[in-house]
């Protein structure tokens, strides 16, 4: 068979070779083959809750049990929440925030909302059927001190070797970012509310 590749096509290949051979000794090399994760997703761009939602879906399909505990949005009829209730049992899902705290404008009421979550939240890691849990906008209570943050560090780094837990929300704190696994900061670059187009049905709720 006549090779009729290209000087362009080979050096293509040829760096591909050596980059795929790099890649394979990377993996190679990483010697644990599970563990369980504590994600932080922060930042000031949009995409945090979203990419939590997203990883949801993902265990979904490979039939693992979800627990959510929202700790700051209030009982807001949201597409994610609709979505998701089609799993039926797989998902336990909490909304326990009061809203935004400059809606409820009461820190009593934030901080009984927070420890009322956080306990919920304790009660999903103590459930050895569930394997991945999700805290929304628990770095929103951290951030305002509505619950003690090193009591949360504690529970988070004793929890059970198999679960993954994803926390969101802008501002995290230094020390949970130092305790997590993972963590990923979303940048805003630009927005289109700050040209005036509202919270829309379907891409913010």
């Amino acid at each position: 068979m006549i090779n009729n590749i290209t000087p362009f096509e080979q050096r293509h290949r040829d760096k591909m070779a050596k980059r795929k051979a790099v890649q394979d000794a990377e993996v190679a090399a990483k010697t644990v083959h599970e563990k369980g994760l504590l994600i932080v997703h922060t930042g000031a761009g949009k995409g945090k809750s979203t990419a939590a939602f997203g990883l949801i879906l993902r265990a979904l399909g490979h039939d693992w049990n979800i627990g959510v505990v929202q700790f700051i949005k209030g009982a807001w009829d949201t597409g994610e929440k609709r979505a998701l209730a089609r799993f039926g049992d797989s998902i336990a899902w909490h909304t326990m925030g009061e809203g935004f705290t400059w809606e409820t404008q009461d820190r009593a009421r934030d901080v009984a909302a927070a420890t009322r979550a956080w306990k919920q939240a304790q009660a999903l890691m103590a459930d050895p059927s569930i394997k991945l849990i999700v805290l929304d906008e628990l770095n929103i209570a951290l951030r305002y001190d509505y619950l003690d943050l090193s009591e949360v560090l504690a529970v988070l780094a004793a929890r059970r070797a198999d679960l993954h837990i994803v926390v969101t929300g802008r501002n995290a704190k230094p020390e949970l970012i130092a305790l997590a696994d993972m963590v990923t900061e979303m940048t805003a670059l630009k927005h289109h509310f700050a040209a005036g187009v509202r919270a829309q049905q379907g891409i913010e709720f």
